[in-house]
């Protein structure tokens, strides 16, 4: 064997052990599901909430223009609620509930894409883009939405089992729809003040930035506070757990993905079959 045979040996034997290697070794599945080709669908744990529980209203709002970057978001092809099969589950049973009592869910937002996010964080950070402030962040300096927690990289609504709702007394009046360009008012003005909205007062309206938002701020009373404390009771006895921030967010736990953050489109496609 020649001085350069033994070298290249040797490094062949080398490559086909690190092969062997990498082949034992197990692929562990994490991140973001990516929106094209096969993350378009679904996991299976995924529904259409609808096909659930129909009874339930659903006024998602970042398909439309009316939430506080003011067009619709990346990833909302379809005003549909996708969430994880426990979840929807859970908020059936709640609905049963609440319909005995002359009251319905309605969900703003539920199962929330990467690329949703994404388009949260680059409008965040374009300090020229305060369109919708006077209505969804009056006092809040649009600086500081990130260092206030307001917006994040990553969202457990993304993970399938977080959904953003309230609740509606029957029979459920109609919601107008916004009109692009409308003059505004402060997301926490009284509610004959605020954008018109169908749910009992819960003292802010829904994507309210500011601290009156927390479910426990002790400025909020009466039936305000009573409505929050219902709601609450409702879903915290079903397993779902609150966000002590937001009023109207809650997570289903224990998630089934908890450390998975997916990017399929929220359309009905995504759960076809489902």
């Amino acid at each position: 064997m020649t001085g350069i045979a033994r070298p290249l040996r040797a490094l062949a034997v080398a490559g086909a052990a690190l092969l062997a290697m990498t082949a034992a070794a197990p692929v562990a599945v994490a991140g973001p599901v990516t929106g094209t080709g096969p993350g378009t669908e679904a996991p299976q744990e995924f529904v259409d909430l609808r096909s659930v529980d129909p009874t339930i209203i659903t006024e998602m709002r970042y398909p439309t223009a009316h939430n506080f970057m003011g067009e619709p978001v990346d990833g909302y092809r379809q005003p549909v609620c996708i969430l994880t099969r426990p979840a929807a589950l859970a908020l059936r049973t709640a609905q049963r509930s609440l319909l005995r009592q002359g009251y319905s869910l309605k969900v703003y937002d539920c199962y929330r894409p990467q690329r949703a996010v994404d388009h949260f964080v680059r409008w965040a950070k374009d300090l020229d883009d305060q369109a919708m402030k006077a209505e969804f962040y009056p006092s809040v300096d649009k600086t500081r939405l990130f260092e206030d927690g307001y917006i994040a990289e990553n969202s457990g609504h993304s993970r399938g089992s977080t959904v953003d709702l309230t609740v509606v007394k029957l029979p459920a009046l109609p919601t107008r729809p916004y009109e692009p360009g409308e003059e505004l008012a402060p997301c926490f003005a009284p509610q004959d003040d605020r954008f018109p909205d169908n749910s009992v007062d819960m003292g802010t309206g829904f994507d309210c930035f500011d601290t009156l938002s927390h479910t426990d701020d002790p400025r909020v009373q009466g039936v305000q506070r009573a409505n929050r404390q219902f709601l609450k009771k409702t879903l915290t006895d079903l397993g779902f757990v609150n966000l002590a921030e937001e009023w109207w967010h809650f997570t289903y736990q224990p998630e089934l993905f908890p450390d998975t953050y997916f990017d399929f489109p929220v359309a009905r496609r995504s759960v076809a079959g489902h």
